[in-house]
């Protein structure tokens, strides 16, 4: 995958599908061939049974996997890859979705022997990593879930200021795509531990109306105060 993508960047034509049109897309876009990389480490990470110890850990994991993703659909909707301080705000939004994932599929990730829960915290909660199913730490595991989603509440409310520098369009995507993930995590914490009951999802009535609220909130979008990302993890540069 690293030598396709290579050749790819290298504005070689591989004839393979998604490598070619990655071609395309990086040649008219100027997409940093470091974010490829980056997303490609994810990929490594997963394949190799990866599990974070630190918060710093789960982070620097949700950058590899979604965090990077959002830099790159930032540069493809016109940010200059050179402006740190937007690409901080999409990486942002990244998180915030994994975050919400990890949070949402905690029963799931365990049923296939995956956990994204930093072992500091199970060890802290008295949780042994392969006992994660047990129904008595459904409590101290929506405990955690909290956590995870308050975490990406925080990115979230970042991400949301980044919009400022994107067109109508670009940013009423985001913006709906943050309602939906945003509303994820929030049922996630609202349900504590029933939320792993059945899988949370929000409905296509809710998705309508995040489509029409994001639309309002994308016109007004500079109006959105620039606030400071301060205490907020940063992505490697």
């Amino acid at each position: 995958m690293a030598a396709l993508t290579d050749a790819a960047l290298e504005g070689e034509v591989v004839g393979v599908p998604a490598f070619d049109a990655l071609r395309i897309v990086a040649a008219e876009t100027r997409l940093p061939r470091r974010f490829a990389h980056d997303l490609i480490q994810g990929f490594r990470l997963d394949g190799d049974g990866w599990r974070p110890r630190t918060e710093g850990d789960l982070l620097t994991y949700c950058y590899h996997v979604a965090g990077v993703v959002g830099c790159m659909m930032a540069v493809i909707m016109g940010v200059d890859p050179g402006d740190d301080a937007v690409l901080d705000r999409a990486c942002d939004l990244g998180l915030a979705f994994q975050l919400a994932n990890i949070a949402r599929d905690i029963d799931e990730d365990a049923r296939g022997g995956r956990c994204y829960l930093p072992s500091d915290w199970l060890a802290e909660k008295g949780i042994a990593p392969d006992a994660i199913l047990a129904p008595e730490h459904r409590p101290a595991l929506a405990e955690l879930a909290r956590r995870l989603t308050d975490r990406a509440a925080a990115f979230e409310a970042s991400a949301r200021v980044g919009t400022r520098a994107l067109s109508f369009r670009s940013a009423w995507a985001v913006l709906a795509a943050a309602r939906i993930y945003g509303t994820i995590g929030r049922k996630v914490a609202a349900l504590g531990p029933a939320a792993w009951d059945a899988r949370v999802t929000t409905s296509k009535g809710e998705k309508i109306a995040f489509i029409v609220q994001s639309a309002i909130e994308a016109r007004g979008r500079h109006e959105i105060p620039d606030t400071p990302r301060t205490g907020l993890w940063t992505r490697p540069r």
